[in-house]
């Protein structure tokens, strides 16, 4: 899997995994939100009806009262009943009026019953219909929740009655409300919370979709203007590389041609003479131009990759390199060791060497010091570090790196450092010297 892709996995799964936390929670507030105003709305409706009823009741008491103040015979009960089927309230709201043994004495929707005894009656839950209402009554009236057969559908529905008792007459009368409207109304509010919950989650979804849009669409932006950043640094490190390479070259050109090449023309001609006129003297020079010319031969060869390096190993390559600069160039180099050397590995060994010698050129070049310190530490654990202290002038660090054509030394070992697992950290400052140090981890 590319590192790019995966940036995008990174920044994307999670906002996933947010927002669906976010959908489930709002999915479980809102579904609690509707058992609430579920609950609500149905307290209030049978509040409501509750209500409703015992006024129907205290109405049909009302009407009836007067004949049953008189105490009369069965003419005021006859009247009662006449006129108590006369009340009604819609379709399905009317009264009823049986006697305390379950015998139908009114029932102004439902004639056919008047006359039966409906004692032993049981709903479909095998609940005592005519049981249970006459029981409220006689225990001083109320509600009672039972099935009956509505009028305007046939159909059995749940209903909500209120019963009292003349015990006088030996009556149970009373009213009742069908409870379907109730059942409506719950399940419109029900309908209507999954609706919300769904238009939520599709907002949700739409969010997430934007979302992984708008993430994919700077992903892309941003990783082509990464791809222009790093293929214009590439293009510029190439050309310091080969900027370098012909550096090099034409140095080692330079030493050849003016210091190695006069020599072995000089000694060639000296030979010449000397063979010629038998003069010793002449071979004599010839010969120490030769000492010469490899000696130069071998500082060339030195610069190129010290020997002692792999012989000797780091320490004594560093004391090497440090005498050299002082030759060249009269700066005082000390150099230090911490801890106990071991051997070290070929690549550590020639990164730490061409950091050390970066360094103390940079040094001989731009830091007009008067003198330099150069510390290897082994730490434990395997740890190692390579310092170098100048008291030169030093330096703007910030600036040296955000001008492509100055600081190519500090970005190389930064990238010899990378290549092996360390860091390089630098202290500098105008007028302060600086303080360049390489880290190894353990």
């Amino acid at each position: 899997m590319r590192l790019r892709t995966k940036i995008l996995l990174l920044a994307i799964l999670p906002m996933l995994a947010a927002l669906a936390l976010i959908a489930l929670a709002v999915q479980q507030q809102e579904r609690a939100l509707a058992q609430r105003e579920h609950a609500l709305v149905e307290r209030a409706y049978m509040d409501a009806r509750r209500s409703e009823l015992r006024s129907y009741v205290d109405l049909a008491v009302s009407t009836v009262q007067p004949l049953y103040d008189r105490r009369g015979g069965e003419a005021e009960r006859e009247q009662a009943l006449r006129l108590l089927a006369s009340l009604d309230y819609g379709p399905d709201g009317y009264f009823f009026v049986y006697d305390l043994q379950g015998k139908v004495l009114m029932h102004s929707r439902q004639t056919e019953l008047v006359g039966q005894n409906l004692w032993a009656l049981r709903d479909p839950q095998g609940r005592p219909t005519i049981q249970r209402l006459i029981a409220q009554a006689r225990a001083g009236g109320g509600f009672v929740d039972y099935l009956w057969q509505q009028p305007s559908s046939g159909l059995v529905k749940p209903k909500l009655g209120y019963v009292i008792a003349l015990e006088r007459w030996g009556w149970m009368m009373g009213t009742g409300l069908y409870l379907d409207g109730i059942q409506a109304t719950l399940s419109q509010l029900e309908r209507e919370a999954n609706r919300n919950i769904a238009t939520t989650l599709l907002w949700i979804a739409g969010i997430a979709g934007f979302g992984i849009a708008l993430i994919s669409a700077s992903g892309l932006a941003l990783n082509l203007s990464e791809q222009r950043v790093a293929e214009n640094k590439l293009r510029l490190l190439a050309r310091q590389v080969q900027q370098s390479q012909e550096d090099e070259r034409a140095r080692l050109a330079r030493e050849l041609h003016d210091g190695v090449s006069q020599t072995l023309v000089s000694s060639k001609l000296l030979v010449e003479a000397g063979a010629a006129d038998g003069d010793r003297e002449s071979l004599a020079r010839a010969l120490r131009q030769l000492e010469n010319s490899l000696v130069e031969v071998r500082r060339i060869s030195h610069r190129l990759r010290p020997a002692l390096l792999d012989n000797l190993g780091l320490p004594a390559a560093l004391q090497h390199l440090a005498r050299e600069v002082e030759d060249a160039s009269g700066l005082a180099v000390a150099v230090r060791l911490e801890g106990a050397p071991r051997e070290l590995g070929d690549e550590v060994k020639t990164a730490l060497f061409r950091i050390a010698q970066e360094g103390l050129t940079n040094v001989v070049k731009h830091a007009q010091a008067r003198q330099v310190e150069l510390l290897l530490g082994f730490g434990a654990g395997g740890a190692l570090r390579l310092s170098l202290t100048d008291d030169g002038r030093g330096f703007d660090e910030q600036a040296v790196q955000l001008d492509p054509e100055r600081g190519i030394g500090l970005r190389n070992m930064r990238e010899r450092l990378a290549a092996i697992g360390g860091r390089l950290r630098i202290q500098s400052a105008p007028g302060h010297g600086t303080q360049l140090e390489a880290a190894l981890p353990a």
